[in-house]
């Protein structure tokens, strides 16, 4: 069995190049006439297709006061435009076997449905209805604030650990709206209204602002026509406004924060770093970061777990994590779970402690080595959800990435150094850049 599995990984990686070549091949690009970019990734394997819209616009282009608003607008979607009644979007993608759903990040909004590939064209008839034909009322606004509210309780003000986290990404960025949670803060979510709503919908959903990214049994030339049939008679919006955030300034001093709840049944202490993300024709310090952060903690045998937890029985869990992927500065963390009598502060030490001896003592070339071949095998794997690789497009695109950035990552980690790797965790671990938090029980004292 151990030879069989040996033989089955080297067989893997000796293919990656050629799957990865073979992805390449089956991407085709096009821009239609009214600026809406689409991507075309062809897989015949099975009869269906991913149909998705991304627009260059998430929770990290709102004004100010009215957090939440593009989650909130991306719910309000789902409502009726002038052809369609509330709720029939979905309900006719359900009618003809398919799913449908949309998804809000700090960059982007994106919709999209899994259906038919002869269903292609009314997917795309309908999206694009909601581009811009949108129909709403106040009614429709009451209601689905109601359920956003009921969201945010759910996911954040029932977990302390989200609260923990809204808490230290507002420490985080001093001046850039990723420090305002993607959800909204409840007390300005309270006051979203028709008139928000509409003012983000026509400031950003426009095709020039948009990413067709369709992924199956599909033909490019076909893509193509229908998306020229549906999506081309929309026009531009000519007062698009140009991407620019509000910028972090110099951050010139720690930060710390002891977040208490009776609920946390488990305290860990956290601390995160601002980082670079993934540029344009320049990823190889956001490779590093990504493999500083596998080899740290990115699984049992990382760095930090191998020592804390397996080693000194000092942690019942310990990582790290990274990604890159953002359109603005990201952040690197690095977590420690302590093990019962370990004190955070301790905990804290202990952390500090294995990343300094790391950054001493080095890489291991077994260590990256094998986690290089791991992350090979994950982008093969990738390779057989044709929404894995639409996502991966759309994300990229909307966070400043070109397709040729795409295509080359893979062979970018591969070429990364271990020198490299301790040149990234030097530069990064500045504390004057980071957030501590401490996520603490109402019985947990500091000692």
């Amino acid at each position: 069995m151990r030879r069989l599995s040996a033989l089955a990984g080297a067989c893997l990686l000796a293919a990656a190049p050629l799957h990865a070549q073979t992805i390449e091949d089956q991407v085709t690009t096009y821009q239609l006439d009214n600026g809406m970019d689409v991507v075309v990734i062809e897989d015949h394997r099975a009869p269906a297709v991913v149909h998705m819209v991304w627009y260059r616009a998430g929770s990290a282009d709102e004004q100010p006061g009215v957090s939440g608003v593009a989650h909130f607008l991306e719910h309000l979607l789902f409502k009726g435009t002038e052809k369609l009644a509330p709720g029939e979007f979905s309900e006719t993608v359900k009618a003809n076997g398919g799913t449908d759903n949309a998804f809000t990040s700090f960059d982007y909004t994106a919709y999209f449905q899994r259906i038919a590939a002869d269903r292609l064209g009314l997917m795309m008839e309908m999206e694009a209805d909601r581009m811009k034909n949108i129909q709403l009322d106040r009614e429709d606004i009451l209601t689905e604030r109601d359920v956003i509210i009921e969201e945010r309780n759910q996911r954040v003000e029932n977990d302390p650990g989200a609260l923990f986290r809204e808490q230290r990404m507002a420490a985080q960025y001093l001046n850039h709206p990723y420090g305002t949670p993607i959800i909204g803060w409840r007390h300005e979510m309270v006051n979203l209204d028709l008139e928000d709503a509409l003012a983000y919908y026509e400031r950003f959903y426009s095709p020039n602002n948009a990413v067709l990214v369709v992924a199956g049994d599909v033909q490019p030339d076909e893509v193509l026509a229908l998306a020229q049939e549906h999506y081309g008679p929309i026009p531009r919006n000519a007062e698009l406004p140009e991407r620019v955030r509000p910028s972090e300034p110099p951050q010139m001093a720690e930060r710390r924060i002891s977040f208490e709840d009776p609920r946390v049944a488990q305290p860990y202490v956290m601390r995160t770093y601002l980082a670079p993300e993934r540029d344009p024709g320049d990823q190889r310090k956001a490779a590093a970061l990504t493999l500083l952060a596998e080899v740290l903690g990115g699984s049992q045998t990382s760095v930090l777990p191998q020592v804390l937890q397996f080693d000194e029985n000092r942690s019942v869990y310990a990582g790290a994590f990274y990604s890159g992927l953002s359109l603005d500065d990201t952040t690197f963390g690095i977590v420690n779970v302590p093990a019962q009598g370990v004190t955070l502060e301790e905990a804290e030490a202990d952390m500090d402690r294995v990343v300094a001896d790391f950054i001493e003592t080095g890489v291991n070339p077994a260590q990256l080595e094998r986690i290089k071949f791991q992350l090979r095998a994950s982008q093969v794997y990738e390779l057989d959800s044709s929404n894995s690789l639409a996502r991966r497009y759309g994300a990229a695109l909307t966070s400043g990435l070109t397709v040729d950035d795409v295509h080359e990552w893979p062979e970018i980690l591969q070429s990364i150094t271990p020198e490299e790797i301790i040149a990234a965790a030097q530069e990064v671990f500045d504390r004057d850049n980071a957030v501590t938090g401490f996520l603490r029980g109402a019985e947990e004292v500091t000692q």
